[in-house]
């Protein structure tokens, strides 16, 4: 099913995480998530950046999480939560009765002549540092480390009840290991355990690496990863989407904001455009 929603009203959302399916409402665009008031909160906290708060009108945090149906006692797992800007909300809402696990970069043993390496270790530690400064605020977030091929467990096997991902698949897709993602996502969940997924949405024409080095993906493609690896998906989420996006950029998605790659070259075009199309899918580890 594939639901298109803001910030939905309280029966239609109570409907949705209740029964495990959209209850395809357009909402009007003022109304909190019913029983997420929490999760806005945290979201419009002045102690997250202007920054990093202006971007909510583009990400939809309140309304993803609550389409994934997250609930403050769960477990979660954030693959490569980056700079945090997720982890600003998750954290603070799981922290009196649930635990959030950050699967993050390999800060340790890598190869500092490998470019992509080097960078993932500063940003990773940069991680850790956020961590530490937030911690009374954040409570205690565990960290693992997904360094794929070699290094994919995540957290304990059927422990998780939530794992997520947010616009990290365009890099597991160019270097072949978008699918051994999607089974150490798998193998982390308890059964019946949700695996949400956003991305980048590429159009149709590419091929899956074409599409990848651009930072988009198939959206058929992660939908027959995610069942190769043994998923289910129940629902599907226009949350995220943006037609303005037309996916034919000079430097691929990051022509678009945060990154503006271009530089003030056509930036009030680009700019105007807004985030990229996403796709928001939900899929389920089956009993």
């Amino acid at each position: 099913m594939i639901t298109r929603f803001n910030r939905v009203t309280v029966a239609a959302l109570l409907t949705s995480v209740s029964l495990g399916f959209s209850a395809n409402v357009l909402a009007d665009e003022t109304t909190p998530a019913s029983g997420y008031e929490k999760l806005q909160e945290i979201a419009d906290d002045s102690r997250r950046s202007e920054k990093n708060r202006a971007r909510n009108q583009y990400r939809h945090p309140v309304e993803t999480l609550a389409f994934f149906g997250l609930k403050p006692d769960m477990t979660v797992v954030e693959l490569w939560p980056g700079g945090g800007w997720y982890t600003e909300i998750l954290a603070p809402y799981l922290k009196d009765k649930g635990q959030l696990i950050a699967a993050s970069f390999q800060i340790d043993g890598i190869d500092e002549d490998n470019r992509r390496q080097a960078y993932r270790a500063k940003v990773g530690k940069a991680y850790r540092e956020k961590l530490d400064t937030n911690a009374e605020w954040w409570g205690g977030v565990k960290e693992t480390t997904l360094a794929p091929p070699a290094t994919l467990s995540i957290a304990p096997a059927n422990s998780a009840d939530m794992v997520l991902t947010f616009r990290n698949l365009h890099n597991w897709e160019m270097n072949g290991e978008l699918e051994m993602v999607f089974k150490a996502a798998f193998d982390a969940l308890k059964s019946g355990g949700v695996f949400g997924v956003v991305e980048h949405r590429s159009a149709p024409a590419e091929d899956d690496k074409a599409r990848a080095k651009s930072g988009y993906v198939s959206q058929e493609r992660t939908i027959a990863a995610a069942q190769k690896a043994g998923f289910v998906l129940v629902e599907q989420s226009e949350v995220n989407a943006n037609p303005a996006d037309i996916k034919d950029y000079p430097k691929g998605v990051w022509t678009l904001p945060p990154s503006l790659a271009m530089g003030d070259e056509d930036r009030a075009k680009y700019e105007a455009i807004g985030e990229s199309d996403r796709m928001t899918l939900k899929f389920v580890k089956q009993p």
